[in-house]
């Protein structure tokens, strides 16, 4: 074997190409490239240097010619070359096919076209030769269709050229050739020599930090470039002239007139005399029956409504295409803040039209947040109210002692917000006092809200008698979910008046003493850990959705009317309100305290809050998931309840969509695939119970409508040029309705919902219905096959099994010849016993066949 360096050295043409010979180990041999791919898998290409073609006397045009361009080499010769050159061997590729050959002599054939590649090839099977030398005869019938070669023409009169006329066709040539009428560009790109190869490490870079580091190419007219029209399609429809022509009735002065008559009424004489009529009684009786029937349909019936209006659907949810896309109404952008925030939270003031509150937080990783905390302190975090009156300045403005990450109102005082800082706090304000800056627009008169409900410290259910909220609960990175009360906690007794004084707590005029019995004694009533099971960890929740109560109340309407100026009791009405349960009061048992959960790992948890005593400790400990399903593959940032269905719910995370049914413990009832772009936010809307938003992380967002398509979004429309990080509609009025979508830049962008999307068919809401309960007999079957499948793969194992334990005896070929031979003589037995009871056989015939 040659050495490493010599088989560097062997091959000329390949060092010329700047490319090297793999080396193969001694024990493996190189594979012989074949033209395969070409049809021709006997056919390897070779390069045969002058050296070489000299030693096998095949040189080019000498002693390989047009007429004869191969040459039959011994195999002995070949294999001697390689022994004594090796690896500098031409024939080194072949090696292994020229060892293996099956004849005497290897047919090499010249290929000056390079038709395969290089300028030599061998074949390697002896079919191969064969046809190559002896190639198979054409049958007559293919000789007709060869190409047919026109003989010389000789002419009598040699040709005179003529000078060429022209009759107009250089002009159609030229105006129909294409010329580039731009001028190309060429770039070259170069790179220094040391830094090919160099490790390359990616990172994340925000191209709005650096100046002029993001630049938006947008499309602008040239005017030095124009295009000519030379062709253009008119259609002209004839249509009839129109006049308009108006009227104006005359109008006369009105009057009020009015008419006063008497009923004629009946003598006695004739009263009594139609009293005694015998032809009227007849009447009565007869037409009795049908007025009573009449009747009857119209207290059944409603004879004024318009029957052909509820035969058909609505035209206006069918429009034109420019009806049914989001149109930006308005946009609102904190102009003051110099730091660079985006929007977590957005939420619609529950009683004042045209108020929308919104909180910021600083675009930072966890690990800058970290690196920059103490420039953060510096820095306020904010709630904005922005109002529709002024899209520039803030109507009013809540600090918080960390970025907000999500906020809500109260459902009995909107005055009351409640918020979760990022670092796990939970802040609470009560903007009583600045009702009368935003209250700008007429709050809505009595109107439903949902019952007020108590939760103990082991998860039963009461009743709130007071009709205010006064608990909430909350979930963290902490992996807990916990119950807080914002009643007080202690009960209060008489204190004398000094001790009254020396614990009096001087308050700042511009903080409310509406929560100062909570302070440095909140905590939460009861804490939620959602365990994994075996190990010792547990589940980190983002998003919950509890069940609601279906029972609905009117609030009074002292209740809605707040004044600007809060009294003493107004204050101190949560510290008034009862501790605990004071009144005994029965659980409600039918309440379903069962919710969903949605984890950091993309994972959805059907779980129930009740506490259970450990019967070892005697602890409250969180009862086990119900169930839990792995569907998301990314963090769960939503999670909500259908405002039609309160079973259905609405999940995203990741790069997907599910919508689940409570009660059903299959799965979801729809789960969208993976797109190319990932999903941060979405909602249900408020007017059309097939349709939802979803945001997606490109400034699109995907509208969905079960009606119309559940495999993919009914349409996409782009929003904004980066992610969407919240989406919020509002219904404004019966007519009109908006929706608030938040992007990553902290712009707040309001879109109004056109007609389609806003107003549901007239049947749409039981057609939805129908829709979902398919789904479940969809699951329920599929559940079904399921079950059947496993039981018939555990049935085929078990045939397996037992065909491997009883495996078949293999007799020998003596054993089958014998048990062929006694059948053959009990076959014997057998005729010659029915030839003797049918009388066909004689005794002599007998023994002669008993011998034979």
């Amino acid at each position: 074997m040659a050495s490493k360096s010599e088989r560097r050295k062997s091959n000329p043409k390949k060092k010329a190409r700047g490319k090297k010979r793999k080396i193969l180990p001694d024990n493996e041999e190189e594979v012989a490239p074949s033209m395969e791919s070409m049809g021709h898998p006997e056919i390897f290409p070779l390069v045969l240097t002058t050296k070489t073609q000299e030693i096998f006397s095949c040189r080019i045009d000498e002693d390989i010619t047009d007429e004869q361009p191969y040459k039959l080499i011994k195999k002995e010769a070949i294999l001697e070359d390689l022994q004594n050159r090796a690896a500098v061997s031409d024939f080194h590729p072949v090696k292994k096919l020229v060892r293996e050959y099956p004849g005497d002599e290897l047919l090499l054939v010249c290929d000056k076209d390079f038709k395969y590649g290089l300028n030599f090839y061998l074949i390697g099977t002896e079919e191969g030769k064969e046809n190559y030398l002896n190639p198979p005869e054409v049958p007559e019938e293919l000789e007709e269709h060869k190409e047919y070669v026109p003989e010389d023409i000789v002419y009598y009169k040699p040709p005179v050229s003529k000078p060429w006329v022209s009759l107009g066709s250089e002009k159609e040539i030229v105006e129909e050739s294409v010329e580039e009428s731009t001028k190309q560009i060429t770039y070259m790109i170069t790179r220094k020599r040391n830094e090919f190869g160099r490790p390359i490490k990616f990172s994340d870079f925000n191209a709005s930090v650096v100046k002029d580091a993001y630049i938006e190419c947008t499309a602008y007219p040239d005017k030095n470039f124009t295009i000519q029209q030379r062709e253009k399609d008119i259609g002209l429809q004839v249509v009839p002239k129109i006049n308009d022509i108006t009227t104006q009735t005359r109008w006369t002065y009105p009057k009020n007139a009015s008419t006063q008559y008497q009923p004629r009424e009946f003598s006695e004489e004739v009263k009594e005399e139609l009293g005694q009529s015998k032809s009227l009684a007849e009447f009565l009786n007869n037409t009795s029956v049908s007025v009573e029937l009449a009747l009857q349909q119209n207290e059944i019936m409603n004879t004024f409504v318009d029957d052909w209006r509820y035969l058909a659907e609505e035209e206006g949810t069918y429009g034109d295409k420019s009806d049914t896309y989001l149109k930006e109404y308005q946009s609102f952008t904190d102009l003051h803040n110099l730091m660079e925030k985006t929007i977590t939270c957005v939420s619609w003031h529950p009683t004042i039209q045209g108020l929308i509150a919104v909180s910021v937080a600083v675009r930072l990783t966890f690990e800058d947040r970290i690196h920059f905390s103490g420039k953060l302190l510096l820095q306020p975090s904010l709630i904005l109210f922005w109002s529709f009156s002024d899209p520039i300045h803030p109507q009013l403005m809540l600090e918080s002692p960390d970025d907000i990450y999500c906020f809500q109102f109260c459902p009995s005082d909107p005055n009351i917000i409640a918020g979760g800082c990022i670092n796990g706090q939970i802040v609470m304000w009560d903007i009583t006092a600045h009702a009368d800056r935003i209250e700008n627009t007429k709050a809505g008169g009595t109107r439903s809200k949902k019952a007020m409900l108590k939760i103990n410290r082991m998860g039963s259910v009461f009743e709130n008698r007071s009709e205010i909220c006064c608990q909430l609960i909350t979930c963290s990175a902490d992996c807990t979910i916990c119950i807080w009360d914002v009643r007080s906690q202690k009960t209060v007794t008489p204190q004398p008046a000094e001790k009254k004084k020396e614990e009096n707590v001087e308050i700042p005029y511009d903080i409310p003493s509406t929560f100062l019995h909570l302070d440095l004694a909140w905590k939460p009533l009861a804490k939620i850990k959602l365990s994994k099971g075996e190990t010792t960890l547990d589940h980190c929740p983002t998003k919950i959705s509890l069940n609601e109560v279906h029972l609905l109340y009117k609030t009074p309407e002292k209740a809605l009317v707040q004044s600007a100026v809060p009294n003493a009791t107004e204050v101190k009405l949560y510290s008034n309100l009862e501790t605990g349960l004071g009144n005994p009061l029965k659980p409600i048992e039918d309440f379903s305290t069962k919710f969903f959960v949605g984890t950091e790992e993309g994972e959805v948890i059907y779980t129930d809050w009740k506490m259970e005593r450990d019967p070892e400790t005697g602890r409250l400990t969180t009862k086990k998931p119900v169930n839990l399903y792995a569907v998301h593959d990314g963090a769960v940032h939503t999670i909500q309840r259908s405002p039609f269905y309160k079973d259905i719910v609405l999940t995203v995370g990741g790069w997907n969509v599910a919508l689940w049914k409570e009660g059903v413990l299959i799965g979801p009832l729809l789960q969208t695939c993976c797109t190319p772009k990932r999903y941060t936010s979405g909602h249900w809307s408020l007017t059309r119970p097939g349709v939802f938003y979803i945001g997606r992380e490109d400034g699109y967002i995907d509208i969905w409508d079960l009606l119309e398509k559940t495999h993919e979004p009914a349409q996409s429309q782009n929003i904004c040029i980066t992610m969407i990080t919240y989406i919020k509609p509002w219904a404004f009025s019966a007519k009109q309705q908006f929706v608030a979508i938040a992007d990553y830049y902290g712009t707040l962008h309001i879109l109004e919902v056109p007609w389609s999307l806003s107003h549901p068919s007239t049947n749409e809401v039981t057609s939805v219905s129908h829709y979902f309960e398919r789904e479940v007999k969809h699951l329920e079957y599929r559940e079904q096959r399921k079950k059947i499948r496993e039981q018939e793969k555990m049935e085929l194992d078990l045939d397996m099994e037992e065909k491997k334990k009883t495996k078949t005896y293999q007799k020998s070929k003596e054993q089958i010849e014998a048990e062929l031979k006694l059948d053959f003589e009990s076959y014997l037995e057998l005729e010659k016993a029915t030839l003797i009871n049918l009388g066909l056989l004689r005794a002599s015939e007998q023994m002669s066949y008993i011998n034979m």
